[in-house]
C-alpha cells in the first residue's frame, strides 16, 4: 500500500442488535435490492473457489504457460493491470496487454476465469479524505490475455486493499484500510450480477478502537478479509485494533450477509498489526503476518474460533533494522509457508509445517533482491516464486525447489515494472 499517514479520530456506534462496543454499520442496503441484483445467479456458481476459497488458476495448460495479472500502483510509471505470459518450464514472462485503471494493488479472478475484479487505492496519503476508493470489475478473455473495462462502484471507504469472494460466489467484499480518521477503517460487502457487474454495497462494517503505535494504530485499519475453509465465517483483520474480528456468514439472514459471532473476535498483543490471514491445507490451522511486529502466528482453526499456538518473528536474533509483515502464502502441496519482510530486511521467509500440529519452523530467508516485497506468488506448479519489489520497480522470479521448500538465491528471471504489487496466475484454457 501507498505510505500510510496516521488517523486522528474514532468513530464510536454499535452494529446490529447487541455488539456495541467495537463495531458498527454504516450503510445496508434493503434485502430486496440485494436479492434483485443477483436473480439468476446460478451463473455465478463457478466465483466460488477452491479449497478455503483461494485463487483456483483453473486446468494445466499443454505448453506450461499461465496468463500472469500483476496489479500495480499508479502514481509513477505503471498505467494498471499488466498481463503476462508465464511460461513455467523456464519461468520467463512476456507482456502481452496492459488495461488502464488507477492504482490496482489488488486482484481476484473468478473461478471460470472469465472475470478479473481490482481494488483503486485511493485517496491515499496525499488525497482528499473525502474520495472513497473503487472496485473495477473486467471481462477477461485468458485465451488472448486482454481485459475490458465492464463497471466501477464506489468502495465505500478510504483505500481498499484487499478483495475475496463469497463462498457462494453471490459477493465480493473488500477491506477499506483508510489513512483517513473519517470515514476510517472498514469492510464493504458487494453484490456481483451475472454479467460481472459490480452492484453497490450492500452492507458497510467500521471498527472502532485503536493502538499503541502512533502514526500506523490511531485508529481502525482493516487490511483483509478471509473466509473460513468450511464456508461458515468471515474474519476480518484489523491492523488498527490488534483485532481478527469474525462474522458468521448469513446470506440468507434478517440482518445481512454478515453478522457478528457471540464472541467477536480474536484479540492479538499490542501494537503487533495484524495484516494478512491464510488457512493451511488441512483447514485446521491458519497463519497470519503482523505487519508492525514482523511475525507469524500459527492458529488452531474449530467451528469459527481461532486459538493462537505459536508466534515466530521473520527475523533473525539480533536484527535491528525496520520490520513490514506482508505478505503470506502456502504451497500447491501445504508442506511450506512463506511471507514477505519489508522496512529494512526485504525478503521471503521460508517455514515449514509440521504435519502433525500444524506448528512453523523457520528454514530460509531469501532476499528479494529489491524494496519492499508487497506480495508474491508460487506458480501453479510450484516450481517458481515470484515477489514484487513496490519501491524498486522490479519483479524477481525464483526457482524454488520442491522437496525442502528452499529458493534458487539466483533468480532465473527478472523483469522492470512500476511498483508492481499484486499477482494472480492464471490457465488460458
Amino acid at each position: 500500500m501507498l505510505r500510510r499517514r496516521a488517523a486522528a479520530r474514532v468513530v464510536s456506534s454499535s452494529l446490529l442488535p447487541a455488539t456495541a462496543d467495537s463495531l458498527r454499520v454504516v450503510r445496508s442496503a434493503p434485502r430486496r435490492s440485494a436479492h434483485s441484483i443477483i436473480k439468476g445467479f446460478a451463473l455465478l456458481v463457478s466465483l466460488v473457489a477452491s479449497h478455503a476459497f483461494a485463487q483456483d488458476s483453473g486446468p494445466v495448460p499443454a505448453d506450461g504457460v499461465y496468463d500472469m495479472l500483476v496489479g500495480t500502483y499508479t502514481a509513477g510509471k505503471s498505467e494498471g493491470i499488466y498481463v503476462y505470459h508465464f511460461d513455467t518450464k523456464t519461468g520467463a514472462a512476456t507482456r502481452v496487454s496492459v488495461a488502464q485503471t488507477v492504482n490496482p494493488s489488488f486482484l481476484v479472478v473468478s473461478r471460470d476465469r472469465h472475470f478479473v475484479y481490482a481494488v483503486n487505492e485511493l485517496p491515499g496519503d496525499d488525497g482528499p479524505a473525502t474520495q472513497r476508493g473503487g472496485i473495477s470489475a473486467f471481462r477477461f478473455d485468458p485465451a488472448q490475455g486482454q481485459l475490458s473495462f465492464i463497471n466501477k462502484v464506489s468502495s465505500d471507504g478510504n483505500d481498499p486493499c484487499y478483495l475475496s469472494f463469497s463462498p457462494d460466489g453471490r459477493y465480493l467484499l473488500t477491506a477499506n484500510y483508510s489513512v483517513a480518521a473519517d470515514p476510517g477503517g472498514s469492510f464493504a460487502v458487494f453484490p456481483l450480477q451475472a454479467d460481472g457487474q459490480v452492484g453497490t454495497s450492500v452492507l458497510t462494517v467500521h471498527h472502532e478502537g485503536g493502538g499503541p503505535v502512533k502514526g500506523r494504530q490511531d485508529n481502525s485499519h482493516v487490511h483483509s478479509t478471509v473466509f473460513s475453509p468450511d464456508g461458515q465465517y468471515l474474519f476480518a483483520q484489523d491492523l488498527g485494533v490488534d483485532k481478527l474480528f469474525s462474522y458468521r456468514y448469513t446470506p440468507d439472514g434478517d440482518h445481512g450477509p454478515v453478522v457478528p459471532t457471540d464472541w467477536r473476535y480474536t484479540p492479538q498483543k499490542a501494537g503487533t498489526g495484524p495484516r494478512h490471514l491464510i488457512f493451511g491445507k488441512d483447514g485446521k490451522h491458519a497463519y497470519l503476518t503482523s505487519e508492525l511486529a514482523g511475525t507469524v502466528t500459527t492458529f488452531d482453526y474449530h467451528d469459527g474460533r481461532l486459538t493462537q499456538q505459536q508466534v515466530v518473528s521473520l527475523t533473525e536474533p539480533g536484527f535491528k533494522g525496520a520490520v513490514g509483515g506482508s505478505a503470506i502464502h502456502l504451497s500447491p502441496d501445504g508442506r511450506f509457508v512463506y511471507a514477505s519482510n519489508r522496512g529494512d530486511a526485504n525478503e521471503i521467509v521460508t517455514f515449514a509445517v509440521d504435519p502433525a500440529n500444524g506448528h512453523l519452523k523457520k528454514i530460509g530467508h531469501q532476499s528479494s533482491l529489491g524494496k519492499s516485497p508487497r506480495e508474491f506468488a508460487i506458480d501453479p506448479t510450484g516450481n517458481w516464486l515470484i515477489v514484487g519489489n513496490q519501491n524498486s520497480d522490479t519483479v524477481y522470479v525464483f526457482k524454488r525447489d520442491q522437496q525442502s521448500g528452499l529458493l534458487d538465491p539466483t533468480p532465473k528471471q527478472h523483469f522492470e515494472l512500476g511498483s508492481p504489487v499484486d499477482f494472480k496466475l492464471v490457465s488460458p484454457s
